[in-house]
């Protein structure tokens, strides 16, 4: 990876839905230059996909949570398990193992309460392997980004 792939990164992370010629323009390379590397950054990888980012407050109600799981049992294929359980959850945004501390670490968005509490009975109560639970409401979010500094 060059400068030109990162200056494409940095500037798809901004804004990923401009066109081909504004992205060459903005990043100083001709259109069928940006195009192919555009392309080789999603062929290898690098771009694992293009979405749009929405506004929760935007859409209705909703209640965001962190959420630290302890397992009983750590082996791998047991970690492989609830993650597999929790990827099946789209109320489930991000799925982190950690360490020291808890074994996992999630972001949850739920619409309300009830809603958190139906999940979290189902998942994580319902789950043998599930030692420990211990949630975080947000009440504020001052700060969201999905920029990663190239």
């Amino acid at each position: 990876m060059d400068e030109i792939d990162r200056r494409i990164l940095n500037a798809l992370q901004v804004d990923a839905s401009q066109t081909n010629a504004e992205l060459a323009a903005a990043v100083h390379v001709s259109p069928p230059t940006c195009l192919r590397r555009v392309k080789h950054l999603r062929d290898s990888g690098v771009i694992q996909r293009q979405v749009a980012i929405v506004a929760p407050e935007k859409v209705g109600p909703s209640l965001t949570a962190l959420v630290e799981i302890s397992l009983d049992i750590q082996a791998a294929e047991r970690m492989t398990e609830f993650e597999a359980l929790v990827a099946a959850e789209a109320a489930v945004l991000q799925c982190y193992r950690v360490a020291p501390g808890p074994d996992f670490v999630l972001v949850v968005q739920v619409a309300d309460m009830p809603a958190y509490h139906a999940l979290a009975h189902r998942v994580f109560t319902s789950h043998a392997n599930v030692r420990n639970v211990k949630a975080y409401f947000s009440t504020f979010r001052s700060k969201f980004e999905t920029r990663i500094a190239i």
